[in-house]
């Protein structure tokens, strides 16, 4: 059986939805995509376990999963992550929390979740700094985590020349491109900030012209209580009617109800999870 790649225009129907579901910006959402990871739905980082459309690592997957996974059917997984004292996240099961990461790699599922983690941190810069959050502080966020953006922005509306090296000395060893220019000066915040800005723009720009909300409004069936979202040139039918026969093959017999692939229980998610790894092999 051969599986489709997964095309621009389905991540991008998949961006869209996540957008009007959330309330994020479409354009900030597109172009952080396309900074991450090129609008590669399967992208892998060499160097951390960062992985999929938005490069999240495991912890921040599971934390904004079992924070907001329930809200957009995925209830199975955010029930499954439990927390320890230290504030460290884990799966008990081993099956069901490589389904859980695996979600990284789903163009819907991470928009989702990326799109509700920019609101999250959109609610708490706001509160902080009294002004509208941008695309570009919403990056920050991103890029240094909450705290790290927090101080970022601060320090820059008091002082936008300071050196955003002195500032965060440890970031700055780990971006040098970032935080030093090419002739081995300490860039200002405000440099900095505005070179976010110059690179999220033109990440949304390059992405497509055509790349808009309603160019790219996914479609979407709902039968049983399940979501099939489609991409170009699919129909729902046949998206249903692929992820009902592929279940059917792997476990060895036809599929006699239909799957809710959204919702699925802990044992139908390790199914998902086992099938999607045997076709990438």
């Amino acid at each position: 059986m051969t599986v489709n790649p997964i095309t621009t225009g389905r991540i991008q129907s998949a961006i869209a939805l996540a957008s009007s579901k959330t309330g994020v910006d479409f354009d900030y959402l597109l172009g952080q995509a396309k900074l991450e990871s090129g609008l590669n739905a399967n992208a892998k980082a060499g160097t951390s376990s960062a992985s999929g459309l938005y490069q999240f690592i495991e912890q921040s997957w599971l934390s904004v999963v079992k924070k907001h996974g329930a809200e957009h059917g995925m209830a199975w997984a955010a029930n499954s992550i439990g927390q320890s004292s230290s504030g460290r996240l884990s799966v008990g099961d081993a099956g069901t929390k490589a389904a859980i990461l695996a979600l990284r790699n789903d163009p819907n599922a991470a928009s989702l979740m990326a799109a509700e983690y920019a609101s999250d941190n959109k609610a708490s810069l706001e509160g902080t700094l009294n002004r509208p959050a941008s695309g570009t502080d919403l990056y920050m966020a991103h890029f240094m985590g909450l705290g790290g953006a927090t101080k970022f922005l601060k320090t820059m509306q008091a002082n936008p020349q300071a050196s955003g090296a002195a500032l965060f000395p440890a970031a700055a060893r780990a971006n040098h491109n970032v935080f030093y220019d090419s002739n081995n000066q300490p860039r200002t915040l405000s440099a900095i900030y505005d070179r976010f800005a110059d690179k999220l723009g033109g990440a949304a720009a390059g992405a497509g012209a055509t790349a808009t909300p309603a160019n790219y409004a996914a479609q979407a069936l709902d039968m049983n209580g399940s979501t099939v979202i489609t991409g170009s040139n699919e129909s729902a039918d046949d998206a249903l009617a692929w992820a009902t026969t592929a279940m059917g093959r792997f476990t060895g017999k036809a599929t006699q109800a239909a799957v809710n692939v959204l919702r699925p229980t802990p044992d139908t998610a390790r199914l998902a999870y086992m099938m999607l790894a045997r076709l990438g092999g």
